[in-house]
């Protein structure tokens, strides 16, 4: 028996059909009231304040050839293993830095 990959992505969801449409159209209509939340326990306010945005947050991984002045290599791969992750780091503090600063612009 042959079998259909099929796949799809966040761009490109598979398309609603009528039904779900109108399911969706009906769950949209109802007041908050009528849903039953009694298995999901409200969170406090300590809770959110606790809680860490992103924690199981993994950024895809893009393999690039990049060209690095000689020493910066020494000097990354003389801190021991994993110089490519905090290459890797160093960027990504660089940036995150750029777009606060373009923030506060």
């Amino acid at each position: 028996m042959k079998t259909k990959m099929v796949s799809h992505t966040l761009e490109t969801p598979p398309p609603l059909t009528d039904a779900e449409r109108q399911h969706l159209a009906e769950l949209a209509a109802r007041p908050d009231e009528a849903i039953d939340t009694s298995d999901i326990p409200e969170l406090s306010d300590e809770a959110w304040a606790a809680g860490v945005r992103g924690r199981f947050y993994r950024p895809v991984k893009q393999q690039i050839t990049a060209r690095v002045d000689a020493d910066i290599l020494d000097w990354l791969k003389s801190q021991g293993k994993g110089y490519q992750g905090r290459l890797n780091a160093i960027l990504r503090r660089e940036m995150l830095a750029s777009l606060k600063k373009a923030r506060r612009a």
